[in-house]
């Protein structure tokens, strides 16, 4: 049989005598403890501890407390949602008020009694299952902007934490990528969310419009501007106004169209093809390319002056291959689109499916792998989507060289839950049993690393 891990309670005590009282009176929990700043905050780094215990008065100055104030926030510091349960003396309230001040839990003074102690530990346990549990029903009740997204490599999802962040101002933004890593969905999600959100969202493909032509859509004309403009008609910026425009492969926009965008991006106002009349536009712009725009630049081809314009936050957006377990996380959710939108009942990923899957370059990125399956849910014979139906080799990525041995591990750890997570589609009990652990061992690991 086995049995649920106990919660890991983190005890700071250099009294060893102490150090043993608290372990036996709080056995319920895995007990870990520390005697100092630097065990204390390893431990932290290791275990995760919801509570904490310390003692004020820790080496190498035990009789004084700036070592614990110290300690105090720097745990808070990097967990702030730590609950810290500060012991002091008898005597001692001025500092128990301040550490309460700093953002402690509660304090109790020495000697203390372990029942009242163990009631207390109790509901701070009980308050940071609360306040997690609130999380998580926020994030239900207002879902991120990202939805289109779906990731779980750490890079990336700080690049989801970026546009979030960046996503409420309105400062414009230059979006660098290879073609099919998701540059248009990281746009519109900059625009949903910022106060824009209820405007509208308006992309053009600068390198899809023949360059006689995109004057005109991107500023719009005046009725008798050329042969056939029969009436009044509005660009892609005018339409946009008060809302979000996608300049998509930018660095293929012509140079006199790069003077007059620029002018637009100083002065906020355009005129229409054959006409003279200045009109006012406030519109939020976000450009985007696969394109390198300094060596662009190097080369006369792109203005330096536009490049500053557009580049007052840069996002780079890593290719699949770099993104850690995104691969076969993809995949499954392409079959099960496309097997809905074809039809073809509950289709599933074959085991030497999912490894060439991981194992390739995919050098057109999400695209690729999404018309990759996209094909196979169509061309399968059985409800099983094979490596041959993909059309991939089962070729062994290569591997890369680490020397550190605590990175060798945390890097493993990390690479072996988020493959698991990959190949089971995210199912916890599925993922555990490749990775021959417990669910709650596995939801310790994924709380560790930070994955979610």
């Amino acid at each position: 049989m086995t049995t649920e891990k106990l919660r890991p309670l983190l005890i700071v005590e250099d009294d060893p005598a102490l150090q043993k009282q608290l372990r036996w009176s709080f056995d319920q929990y895995e007990t870990i403890t520390a005697s100092d700043r630097d065990s204390a905050l390893s431990q932290l780094h290791r275990h995760s501890p919801a509570v904490v215990t310390m003692d004020l008065g820790l080496p190498p100055e035990a009789d004084s407390v700036s070592e614990g104030f110290r300690l105090l926030e720097q745990i808070l510091a990097v967990a702030p949602e730590t609950k810290v349960i500060v012991l002091t003396g008898q005597n001692d309230r001025a500092n128990a008020l301040r550490a309460i001040g700093l953002g402690a839990y509660d304090f109790f003074a020495k000697p203390f009694e372990p029942e009242l102690l163990g009631l207390t530990i109790d509901r701070a346990f009980r308050l940071h299952d609360l306040q997690e549990e609130n999380h998580r029903l926020q994030a239900m009740q207002h879902p991120p902007a990202l939805t289109g997204l779906l990731t779980r490599d750490p890079e990336m999802l700080r690049i989801c934490r970026t546009v979030e962040k960046v996503g409420n101002s309105n400062a414009t933004v230059l979006l660098l990528g290879d073609s099919g890593t998701g540059k248009e969905v990281l746009a519109r999600g900059l625009h949903e969310s910022s106060p824009r959100k209820h405007k509208r969202f308006v992309a053009i493909n600068c390198a899809a419009i023949p360059d006689n032509l995109l004057e005109s859509e991107l500023f719009g004309y005046e009725k008798g501007a050329f042969t056939g403009a029969g009436k009044m008609t509005p660009g892609k910026i005018e339409s946009a106004d008060g809302g979000t425009l996608l300049l998509d492969e930018i660095g293929d926009l012509p140079l006199p169209l790069q003077a007059k965008l620029l002018r637009f991006l100083q002065e906020r106002v355009i005129e229409r093809l054959g006409g003279r009349l200045e009109i006012p536009v406030d519109v939020r712009i976000i450009a985007a390319t696969h394109q390198d725009l300094k060596a662009l630049i190097g080369e006369g081809r792109f203005r330096e002056d536009l490049y500053y314009r557009l580049a007052e936050i840069v996002i780079t957006i890593p290719p699949l291959r770099e993104r850690q377990g995104d691969a076969a996380l993809l995949a499954h959710a392409f079959v099960r689109r496309f097997a809905a939108e074809h039809k073809r009942g509950g289709m599933n990923l074959s085991e030497d499916a999912i490894h060439a899957i991981e194992n390739h370059t995919w050098p057109g990125n999400v695209r690729e792998l999404e018309n990759a399956v996209k094909r196979a849910v169509i061309m399968a014979d059985g409800n099983q989507i094979g490596r041959a139906d993909i059309g991939l080799d089962a070729s062994p990525a290569d591997q890369t060289e680490f020397i550190n041995l605590r990175q060798i591990r945390d890097d493993a750890e990390r690479q072996a839950v988020v493959t698991a997570l990959g190949r089971a589609d995210g199912n916890i009990v599925r993922a555990a049993e490749i990775l021959g652990v417990s669910r709650p061992t596995l939801y310790d690991l994924m709380h560790r690393l930070g994955l979610k």
